[in-house]
């Protein structure tokens, strides 16, 4: 009897496809982190480059105490 329920129970299961192979999902998020690292690397020392015209007006402005 249970071997029966077994088979019922592996057989009645639907299987729904998937929308893209699992490579293509791999593809995709590598894609994004792709993006998202050239994005974070294209603004690496920003504060450095622009440090000079900030630098010297805080300096500028002592208030002698």
């Amino acid at each position: 009897m249970t071997l029966l329920l077994t088979l019922l129970a592996t057989t009645s299961e639907e299987h729904h496809p998937i929308l893209m192979p699992p490579l293509a999902f791999a593809g995709v998020a590598f894609a994004v982190f792709l993006v998202l690292g050239v994005t974070t690397w294209s603004f690496r020392d920003v504060a450095n480059r622009h440090s000079q015209k900030f630098g010297n007006s805080s300096s500028d402005h002592h208030t002698g105490h």
